[in-house]
């Protein structure tokens, strides 16, 4: 097989008859020209592959100053750096790739990462008029699978093209304090009891002394440490998969194995999803949707549940989602350097 210049070839997987060939790009390659990108018959735009590689005198100064290749470029020196062996993909590798064929775009979603709003933005670009304004679609409906295509529902063939030429994004946050948030959603609202009985019940009978029977039937009262100790402990991924909601993000979208070519970041989410829209050339007719929750897991609050950590646990925690931080540029957190 004729290599492209700058690719290496390295994931292979059998899938009964298909055998799946991904392409991995360490440098810069032109996408494949003629992609359509307009919703109009017959007319066609560079696509948001092309307006990123090809240059774009106003759009260079705005990623340098929002050091989004400098991401790409960090991310791509940390996988070379930190990962030895390389895994294969399948197509239920996939399921956390949203396609968007209309607009040529692949976003990996990670929950507690703004996902719900990126979700509502994507129902609105390929939703034929069916929506306008993404904070009209409620939450739940965001999340109802087959509202939006996964890139694991195509063929090989159709994988493969996509992964060569649609625009890969994907946004990260401080491994902690999305745990810390995931923590809060899922196990102090009174709401999610389907997350109470079906972890918080296992977390108490493993993970907590002379439970009253109460906790034990319902799961609704797990503490952060209580948390902690369940994600450390061996049983539980021997048993099975973490939870979307605390997975780490390099399992859910194989940034060492995928070539992203976005990374945003939740801490500088409005300027780096505008990028992204504006490299979609919808940036006039949509905004993303921005937050308004007062109580938002920032550092200071992830230091405050921390503070209940041991050392201990702490170190094991760390080593856990330490590839996160590694891969995205995140430095240890203070609250952690200084016991």
């Amino acid at each position: 097989m004729k290599m492209p210049r700058g690719g290496r070839l390295f994931l292979a997987t059998c899938l009964g008859s298909l055998f799946v060939l991904v392409l991995y790009f360490q440098s810069i390659t032109k996408p494949e020209a003629g992609v359509k990108t307009s919703s109009s018959p017959g007319k066609s735009r560079r696509s948001p592959l092309q307006t990123l590689y090809n240059g774009d005198q106003q759009l260079d100064q705005f990623w340098a100053q929002r050091s989004l290749q400098g991401r790409r470029e960090l991310l791509e020196q940390a996988c070379l750096s930190h990962t030895k062996k390389r895994r294969v993909l399948s197509p239920p590798d996939l399921k956390h790739f949203i396609v968007d064929d209309k607009h040529s775009l692949i976003y990996c979603y990670v929950p507690k990462v703004a996902c719900t709003n990126w979700k509502r933005v994507l129902m609105v670009l390929t939703g034929d008029g069916r929506y306008t304004d993404p904070l009209a679609i409620p939450a739940n409906e965001a999340h109802v699978p087959g509202n939006l295509r996964a890139l694991s529902e195509f063929s090989v063939p159709e994988i493969n093209r996509r992964l060569r030429s649609y625009l890969k994004f994907i946004f990260v946050r401080e491994p902690f304090e999305r745990l810390v948030s995931a923590y809060r959603n899922k196990f102090t609202r009174s709401y999610n009891t389907a997350f109470h009985k079906r972890y918080g019940t296992k977390i108490v009978r493993r993970h907590r002394a002379d439970p009253e029977p109460e906790s034990l039937r319902r799961g609704h009262d797990v503490t952060f440490p209580e948390f902690v100790q369940y994600l450390v402990d061996p049983r539980t991924q021997r048993e099975e998969p973490f939870n979307e909601h605390w997975e780490r993000v390099h399992s859910l979208c194989h940034p060492c194995l995928i070539h992203y070519d976005v990374v945003g970041k939740y801490e500088t989410l409005e300027p780096d999803a505008g990028a992204v829209l504006r490299l979609a050339g919808v940036e006039a007719a949509l905004r993303f949707p921005t937050s308004g929750k007062s109580t938002r897991t920032d550092g200071d609050m992830a230091a405050r549940y921390f503070k209940h950590i041991s050392p201990f646990y702490q170190k094991k925690l760390f080593n856990l989602y330490r590839m996160d931080f590694l891969l995205f540029n995140y430095s240890t957190p203070e609250y952690l350097r200084a016991r």
